[in-house]
């Protein structure tokens, strides 16, 4: 992995440069790019980051990326989502399958949270497993 430099030793600079080093994994990324001034630091890399803030029971996304899921849903599945689109829930069907996702978060989350529990059990028993 390059790492990048863009100011002289010792400078208030290279310390911002060595701590985003420190903190950031080398496989995270191809490139680790630090720029700054008095104003501003600029980090940049060429696998997407995306970022929001958490205030306490709200949460706002900053940038954040829209990846394209492959599903097979069937007529009835389908008919949900487009309900949700002629309904004015969602402005399409991909729109309407995130807002289901969201909702079921929302309402099932302590079940989600007991399946992801059991999911990281489910991988500590397989790498348990002998060789094939």
């Amino acid at each position: 992995m390059k790492r990048q430099r863009a100011s002289k030793p010792g400078t208030q600079h290279e310390e911002i440069s060595e701590w985003f080093a420190a903190k950031v994994p080398e496989t995270w990324f191809d490139r680790l790019e630090v720029q700054s001034d008095s104003d501003e630091i600029l980090v940049v890399v060429r696998r997407k980051v995306s970022w929001g803030v958490r205030q306490n029971d709200q949460t706002w996304l900053f940038t954040h990326l829209t990846v394209p899921v492959m599903t097979r849903l069937r007529l009835p599945e389908r008919r949900v989502l487009d309900t949700l689109v002629e309904g004015g829930v969602a402005r399409s069907r991909s729109e309407a399958l995130a807002w289901c996702v969201r909702l079921v978060r929302k309402h099932e989350a302590d079940w989600i949270s007991d399946l992801q529990e059991s999911l990281v059990r489910v991988r500590e028993v397989r790498a348990q497993a002998p060789d094939a």
